[in-house]
């Protein structure tokens, strides 16, 4: 099986405030029926309001980053094919109500 990155950036997530707590439980259930697949490896959101870091090939730590923004949401299924990983892609869409990207892992034998 393989596994694939589900994910959004914060900006594409825009609801109003009375509809965060509906959002929020509709994306609980669409990963508890996941979980309750099998498929579910690991999810969550990027904690924003912590700083990230560049931690050297020589062990150091700066206050810098590649560049590229990373926050939002992410979800990581295995999945037995690109067509079950975009059918779990569409449901954590209509949870969220924002566009998903899908991703694929290349495949390592020891993961």
């Amino acid at each position: 099986m393989t596994k694939y990155l589900i994910s959004f950036p914060s900006a594409a997530m825009v609801v109003e405030d009375d509809e965060l707590p509906i959002v929020a439980a509709d994306a609980r259930a669409v990963i508890a029926d996941a979980k309750a697949a099998g498929v579910y490896v690991f999810g969550g959101g990027i904690a924003e309001s912590v700083e990230p870091v560049l931690v050297g090939a020589d062990g150091s730590v700066r206050t810098e980053t590649y560049g590229t923004r990373l926050d939002g949401g992410f979800t990581v299924l295995e999945l037995p094919n690109r067509e079950a990983a975009e059918e779990w892609a569409r449901r954590i869409a209509a949870a969220c109500r924002c566009s998903q990207e899908l991703r694929e892992f290349m495949y390592d034998p020891e993961s």
